[in-house]
């Protein structure tokens, strides 16, 4: 059943409720449909605690504002507040865990048990594959402290010739938090990482924070944050089947510029939110942070308790906006009248259409990242390789082992997506992790190390983001890059592509 805005932010979607917790708390309790159900041996999703304290609420708050109280112990709280929030989720990596944890063992002392070993999350993911011995180190350090603290989430990889040969290697955090179930709507998640703000695709407080904060965390479960002020974008109207959400997040990125939410949470909904797959949401809240926002969200809906559910039996809440909550800007997006877009060099604000840039020439595509590395961005780039030839290198990097995986399982046309690449003349998918998006040791598998020009459907295009401060890299979605690197020259997909007057969504494109 379609759900209009002003309703949608007045009660939960899909999402049963249970007894005992009033409407007018706006606010769902969802639990396990099968507690039981399909609990696996070794590193697994999280299981059942105690259930989240009800929190009255008692004025209009937005999705934000009421996480925030939960947490707090509140029932209130307003923009610009500053209070301690309890945490739900604490992620690192391998290039933020050694500094964290050194920060922690200074403070607390160097046998000082982590507040909770059950919700710290640690994923080695950037600087994975390489020789480079102070990159090997970090990973070291990370595994050492994982035992010494007993932390059940640990995501290890010791082999680095062959990833499959690690069975707990995930890959890239952003993506594997979600997989492994780590994203639950109405949580606080901290993460080590800018771009943690991704995992408020799924209805929760989620944003980036420095080593000594998350140190911080490490021994008490607790921080010290601001209160953001929202601002609302409403993508209202049917997507073009030719436009993904990295072409409407560069646009409101252009339209608002990198400082334009500072501090900032981005709230996204639309009149057509069945439309947005998980994977739009993802890509849209984990680019909030190139606009300067604290954090992204999208509301949760069926769509996003079905995919948690399948993921974990831990207890959830759900907060929706409040119809008549307060807003530092509400801006309208009309989808249908949107067009491929880029960010050219160096600022993910630099704004143009792919259509305006046909005169670039290119030296190589990527394809990967947590922006634009997950099952559905390359079934967008398959839709447009197959049968056709690159003329430029074209590197793909799949962000986690399950999406490389899907790669070499999931099938258009009767043929594997690896087979099409491959027929395509795209070079061997290069193993799970961050990989080049963050430029890296110089022998990182699609690593920048000279002039290049890149179509790439990573997050930033700094001088140096990507390697070489030389290289340029200009910002697009799969469908651009991979019709960019067709013609080796940036391409308006619809050059190269006849797209269908209805949209395929691509979570099922393909599917029997």
């Amino acid at each position: 059943m379609f759900v209009s805005p002003v309703t949608l932010h007045s009660r939960a979607q899909g999402c049963s409720a249970r007894t005992g917790v009033s409407q007018e708390q706006r606010r769902v309790r969802i639990g396990p449909k099968n507690p039981l159900a399909e609990l696996k041996s070794g590193i697994s999703a999280p299981t059942s605690t105690k259930a989240a304290p009800s929190v009255a609420v008692k004025a209009p708050q937005t999705i934000t504002e009421k996480i925030i109280a939960k947490a707090a112990g509140r029932s209130f709280v307003k923009p610009g507040e500053n209070l301690f929030v309890d945490v739900d989720v604490l992620m690192t990596h391998d290039v933020c865990g050694p500094g964290t944890i050194a920060v922690f063992k200074r403070e607390f002392g160097s046998d000082a048990p982590v507040w909770d070993p059950e919700k710290i999350v640690i994923i080695p993911d950037h600087y994975i594959f390489t020789a480079d011995e102070k990159a090997n180190r970090n990973v070291d350090i990370i595994r050492d402290f994982a035992r010494e603290q007993g932390i059940r989430y640990f995501y290890d990889i010791t082999d680095r010739s062959d990833f499959r040969a690690n069975p707990e290697y995930k890959g890239v955090c952003h993506i594997a938090l979600a997989q492994e179930g780590h994203c639950r709507p109405g949580e606080v998640l901290f993460g080590t990482d800018s771009h943690t703000c991704t995992a408020g695709a799924f209805g929760e407080f989620a944003t980036g924070i420095g080593n000594t904060d998350a140190g911080f965390i490490m021994g008490t479960g607790k921080l010290l944050i601001k209160v953001p002020a929202t601002m609302r974008f409403a993508l209202n109207g049917t997507l073009p089947d030719y436009i993904m959400a990295k072409d409407i997040i560069l646009q409101i990125i252009g339209d608002i510029g990198v400082a334009g939410a500072t501090y900032r949470a981005m709230e996204f909904v639309s009149d057509r939110m069945e439309q947005f797959s998980i994977a739009d949401r993802m890509t849209l809240c984990n680019m909030a942070i190139e606009a300067g926002g604290k954090n992204g969200i999208f509301p949760p809906d069926e769509i996003t308790c079905a995919y948690v559910r399948a993921r974990t039996t831990k207890p959830f809440d759900v907060f929706h906006t409040d119809s008549n909550a307060s807003f530092y800007t509400d801006r309208q997006y009309d989808l249908s009248k949107l067009e491929p877009a880029v960010a050219k060099p160096h600022s993910p604000d630099n704004l143009d259409l792919a259509r305006n840039c046909e005169d670039v020439k290119i030296t190589r595509v990527y394809i990967g990242s947590c922006t634009g590395g997950k099952t559905e961005d390359f079934v967008a780039a398959a839709r447009i390789l197959d049968g056709r030839q690159v003329r430029v290198p074209t590197f793909l990097v799949p962000a986690t082992r399950r999406i490389y995986e899907d790669l070499e399982t999931r099938k258009l046309n009767g043929k594997t997506l690896m087979q099409i690449f491959k027929d395509a003349g795209c070079l061997p998918p290069g193993a799970p992790s961050c990989a080049a998006c963050l430029g890296g040791p110089k022998d990182t598998f699609g690593r920048a190390n000279g002039p290049e020009v890149v179509v790439s459907t990573t997050n930033r295009n700094f001088p140096g983001r990507m390697g070489d401060k030389s290289s340029a890299v200009f910002l697009a979605s799969p469908y651009t890059a991979a019709a960019s690197a067709i013609t080796g020259h940036i391409t308006d997909p619809r050059r190269v592509y006849d797209f269908d007057r209805v949209r395929h969504p691509l979570e099922t494109y393909g599917l029997s």
